[in-house]
């Protein structure tokens, strides 16, 4: 349905959903000329994935999942291999040593965390808690939360005592009614 509404008439154009090899979180819905080469596709999938174009081999599946063809040839235009809206490219990175590989980009338990103790943090200058303490000293009532004090902790139980239950019978009788 998102294709029909993004297709130009007269369009030479193709929606394509990318995946990906190594990033399991990856896909992409791409617009791609038919006319482009698959040089350029790769060129521009490399920017949307991080795969270089020449460590790249990219196959292209139906609607149903099963595989077409091998994009193998980077002169040819992209409309060689017939694809249609809906159908996938899923990119294959050939580079064991890619960025993409390893989980890098998808799991960030894999990155080191940067940490200070309390009293380092507290013997930095500029840091958001000392100015958060000078606007507080400035402007005592800017930081009292108003809001959460004026509403009394029995809140929902007042609510509640209030709250009417009808039966049943009272609604089906409006539907009847008329």
């Amino acid at each position: 349905m998102a294709s029909r509404l993004q297709k130009i008439e007269g369009d030479e154009s193709v929606l394509l959903r990318v995946t990906h090899s190594n990033l399991k979180t990856f896909s992409a819905d791409i617009r791609f000329s038919l006319q482009s080469s698959v040089e350029y596709v790769k060129d521009k999938l490399w920017r949307k994935c991080g795969t270089s174009v020449d460590s790249m081999s990219i196959h292209l599946y139906d609607d149903a999942n099963t595989q077409v063809s091998v994009l193998k040839d980077n002169s040819k235009p992209l409309g060689f291999y017939s694809p249609h809206d809906g159908y996938r490219l899923h990119v294959i990175d050939l580079d064991p040593s890619s960025v993409t590989s390893g989980g890098w980009l998808e799991d960030t338990s894999l990155v080191e965390k940067y940490t200070i103790s309390q009293e380092a943090y507290e013997k930095r200058d500029g840091t958001f808690r000392k100015f958060k303490d000078k606007l507080a000293s400035q402007n005592p009532s800017a930081f009292e939360n108003k809001f959460c004090s004026q509403i009394p902790e029995n809140n929902m139980e007042d609510l509640c005592v209030n709250i009417k239950v009808l039966p049943v019978s009272f609604f089906l009788s409006f539907l009847f009614k008329y």
